[in-house]
C-alpha cells in the first residue's frame, strides 16, 4: 500500500494544543463531559482532553459506518454510552468528518437526551462531502476528499497506531 505524509506528529500535537485553549476558553469555570467516538477518535480525545485545562469527565460511544474505504450510508450503534448527558455540557469528539452522516446521526440521539450544550470537535473535516445539518465547533485540519489512515484512523481496522496521518494512494 502506498501512502502520502499529510500530518507529522508535531503539526498533530501544535494543533491538538490550541484546540486544547480554545476548549479551554469556551467552557471556562464549567465541567464537560467528552464523548469520544470509537474506534477512530481514541488516540486523538486522550490526546485533548490532556490539553483542555477544565474538570473533564470521559466517556465512549462505538459507531460502525465504513467497509474498508466506502461508507455504508447507515449508521449503527456498536457501544452506548454510560454516562448520563440530561443536563451536561457534552464535547463530541470525532476522527474524521466525512459526509456527516454520523454526527446527524449523534446529534439527533444525543438532542434526545436533553444535554445542556452539545458542540463538536473533529480532527479532520471534508467539507467538499459534507452533507450534513450538524455544525463543527472545533476543526484540527481541513482535507480533501482522500481516504486517510493513522493517528486513529484505520483502513480495515489497520493502521490506527501510525503517530501520523498519511494519504492512502
Amino acid at each position: 500500500m502506498k501512502t502520502r505524509p499529510l500530518f507529522d506528529e508535531s503539526a498533530i500535537a501544535k494543533r491538538i494544543k490550541e484546540l486544547g485553549e480554545q476548549i479551554t476558553r469556551d467552557y471556562a469555570g464549567e465541567s464537560l463531559l467528552v464523548v469520544s467516538v470509537l474506534k477512530g477518535a481514541f488516540i486523538f480525545t486522550a490526546d485533548l482532553v490532556r490539553q483542555i485545562k477544565a474538570p473533564v469527565e470521559i466517556d465512549f460511544i462505538g459507531l460502525a459506518s465504513y467497509e474498508g474505504t466506502q461508507s455504508t450510508g447507515h449508521v449503527r450503534i456498536t457501544s452506548d454510552l454510560s454516562a448520563k448527558i440530561e443536563g451536561r455540557n457534552v464535547l463530541l469528539v470525532e476522527d474524521i468528518v466525512d459526509t456527516g452522516k454520523t454526527l446527524d446521526f449523534l446529534r439527533d440521539m444525543f438532542s434526545l437526551r436533553n444535554p445542556k450544550s452539545l458542540r463538536v470537535c473533529s480532527l479532520l473535516s471534508k467539507p467538499e462531502a459534507h452533507q450534513m445539518r450538524t455544525p463543527v465547533d472545533y476543526v484540527g485540519f481541513e482535507i480533501t476528499r482522500e481516504f486517510v489512515i493513522g493517528y486513529g484512523l484505520d483502513l480495515d481496522q489497520r493502521y490506527r497506531e501510525l503517530p501520523y496521518i498519511a494519504q492512502v494512494l
